[in-house]
């Protein structure tokens, strides 16, 4: 499954005259039936469910007659494919974007804002909140959702019950009790599996920690608010450094630890809890791939003593380019398009259904997780009630921004300092909001 937060270009110089040179208004709000394309729409996606996106597209020409040009590029060289388009003025009207990116393509004025056709905003009312804040970026909205993902608690059912445990745990506090419990009883020297090493999943495992325990990286307004000991990271990060030195339920080797081999770890039965994304749940269910299979639950996210059961998602949407927007045929065209792939096509959520009985990707809109076909689906590996229960307080990541991957290494290092005893809980978020806020103003 693609990933999403890869470092930001660093030259917001080079951003910001782009967006000067490049910004455009979206044109042609109005709702059109029946449009000819006087040119081809041009699709470019990650190569990712390829014959599924072709078959859904073949519809839609049949469909509308409007033809589709469609080309694809592995994940691993998308975005740096996509900046060359957008840079060389290739042809291009509608793409996958990833939410990480959204901040830096708005800026650099080469995605438009989606927000004045109205039939594809009316889609908001059955979209996970959080999926439509996403695609939001200083106040206008810039694509429909087609895949969405949040970061899980899971456990091992057969390590709770020799624990003498009835129910997993429900707080971070009983994180703790059970897993001493069963550090005690030998069941697991480690049973909290962390994964913090410095890579581009660090910030999810972060923002889910720190929105458990009811806090936030930034306010509203973006000025980091991190640093505060309730509603910052404090709480958060304190657990992480209780759990690994004073408790000793997370291994000291957590911070180097990326996602991949703490799965692995997981899936060979050295835990009893794991926080992963929650589509790695139908592969610690496979017995050809997990030694645990048929153990594995999930419980929702655990909440500190000032937070609920938050967790933190992300997602995917179809974003329209900045030179379509200026050709109002061409941008009602790219917008049927759009709906037809984000939204309904022929009065159903088909392409996102499809996406998810195709890769299992997850999907962002909620009147999806009524449908008896993929009830059945998640329920062969998991408990779709509680997906759903979880997807629906996911929160969007509240440091997406431009300068993210200037601040992101210093704030993991910090984190990780902290950790290892090197420094205090409170000096290692101050030094990370301190930065923050440094490059907010100097932006």
């Amino acid at each position: 499954m693609a990933r999403l937060i890869k470092p930001q270009i660093g030259r917001r110089e080079f951003l910001k005259s782009s967006a000067a040179a490049g910004a455009m208004a979206l044109a042609g709000p109005a709702r059109f039936a029946g449009a000819q394309a006087a040119n081809p729409v041009t699709l470019h996606t990650w190569s990712a469910a390829v014959d599924t996106v072709q078959s859904h597209l073949s519809a839609f020409t049949k469909s509308t007659g409007i033809p589709v040009n469609y080309g694809n590029s592995p994940w691993a060289q998308y975005r740096e494919g996509m900046v060359t388009k957008f840079v060389g003025g290739a042809p291009l009207d509608m793409m996958w974007v990833s939410d990480a990116w959204l901040p830096e393509w708005a800026e650099a004025g080469w995605i438009a804002p989606i927000d004045e056709y109205d039939f594809l905003t009316a889609y908001n009312s059955e979209a996970e909140d959080f999926c439509t804040d996403s695609m939001t970026y200083n106040g206008r909205q810039y694509g429909l959702t087609y895949y969405t993902d949040f970061m899980a608690f899971l456990y091992d059912e057969s390590k709770i019950k020799e624990a003498g445990f009835d129910a997993p745990p429900a707080t971070w506090d009983e994180v703790v009790e059970q897993s001493l419990v069963m550090k005690e009883k030998g069941i697991a020297e480690f049973p909290m599996m962390l994964a913090m090493a410095q890579e581009s999943w660090l910030i999810e495992f972060m923002s889910s920690l720190v929105y458990s325990h009811g806090g936030r990286f930034t306010d509203d307004a973006g000025k980091a608010i991190m640093q505060h000991d309730k509603d910052g990271a404090v709480e958060a990060l304190q657990w992480v450094v209780d759990a690994v030195n004073k408790h000793g339920i997370v291994s000291p080797a957590c911070v180097e630890t990326g996602e991949l081999s703490g799965l692995k770890a997981f899936a060979s039965g050295n835990h009893a809890f794991a926080m992963v994304a929650k589509y790695r749940l139908r592969m610690l269910n496979d017995p050809a791939q997990s030694q645990i299979a048929g153990n594995v639950k999930q419980a929702m996210m655990p909440k500190g003593a000032n937070g609920d059961h938050n967790t933190v998602g992300w997602m995917r949407f179809h974003g329209m380019s900045a030179q379509t927007a200026k050709d109002k045929q061409q941008a009602e065209n790219t917008a049927k398009l759009i709906e037809w792939f984000g939204g309904k096509s022929d009065g159903a959520y088909t392409f996102q259904k499809l996406l998810f009985l195709d890769i299992g990707a997850g999907f962002g809109v909620k009147p999806l997780f009524d449908d008896p076909e993929i009830q059945a689906s998640y329920n062969s590996y998991g408990d779709v009630e509680m997906i759903k229960a979880q997807q629906a307080l996911a929160m969007k990541k509240d440091v997406v921004t431009p300068w993210f991957g200037e601040w992101s290494e210093t704030n993991g290092s910090a984190w990780q300092s902290a950790i290892l005893g090197n420094t205090d809980v409170k000096s290692a978020v101050t030094k990370s909001a301190e930065l923050w806020d440094e490059l907010k103003d100097s932006y």
